[in-house]
């Protein structure tokens, strides 16, 4: 009778080890897992902070151009007025 108890209670003791190991390995790849994603967050928030900068610089540059355009058409506008009568024929 000895021998069953001692075999139960080993068996419980491997099953609970085994348990324990399995419960410490999942936390160990959720952990992982947390890591890989936190880095990957961090990278896509840096190519965000590049790109918002590149869209911004290229905005100053577009609208510098539009308004030497815009300058530039006033000054056509205001030099000639455009009646119709001096279209290309």
């Amino acid at each position: 009778m000895i021998e069953i108890i001692a075999a139960v209670a080993g068996a419980s003791i491997s099953v609970a080890a085994l348990g324990a190991m399995g419960f410490t390995k999942r936390n160990d790849e959720a952990r992982d897992a947390v890591i890989r994603l936190t880095s990957a967050v961090e990278h896509i928030a840096t190519q965000l902070e590049v790109l918002h900068n590149d869209i911004r610089e290229e905005r100053r540059e577009t609208f510098g151009r539009l308004n030497g355009v815009e300058q530039r058409v006033s000054k056509l506008e205001a030099g000639s007025p455009w009646d119709g009568s001096n279209r290309r024929s």
